[in-house]
């Protein structure tokens, strides 16, 4: 009977959290040898978004944004989880720091404006 109610004080707890995770909007965004794919990746303004990054390249790449107040190192054939928002409308510059001839923009959008 206890380890029931263990379980199900556990599962309450966790459940909210996965709830947030699920309802999260989530991109994927790729470091090639000198580009981002998409080069430019849209996003909704004023939520909080789950951005994915891999890096494609055969060398440690930088996700890097003054913009967006970030910079994650992202190791050759990785993917890295990277959260920014919620944020107003607007373009935001991301880069690759170890290759900053590599850049790309974030653009938050409010409802089906580009």
């Amino acid at each position: 009977m206890r380890l029931r109610a263990a379980t199900l004080v556990l599962a309450l707890m966790l459940a909210p959290g996965a709830a947030l995770a699920a309802g999260t909007p989530t991109f994927h965004i790729a470091i090639k040898a000198n580009s981002f794919d998409p080069a430019t990746t849209t996003v909704p303004a004023g939520k909080r978004v789950k951005l994915l990054v891999t890096n494609k390249r055969k060398l440690p790449s930088e996700f890097e944004s003054f913009d967006l107040n970030r910079e994650k190192v992202v190791p050759s054939g990785t993917t890295v989880t990277v959260w920014v928002g919620p944020l107003s409308p607007g373009k935001y510059k991301i880069f690759d720091d170890f290759n900053q001839g590599t850049t790309g923009h974030v653009v938050a959008a409010r409802g089906g404006e580009k």
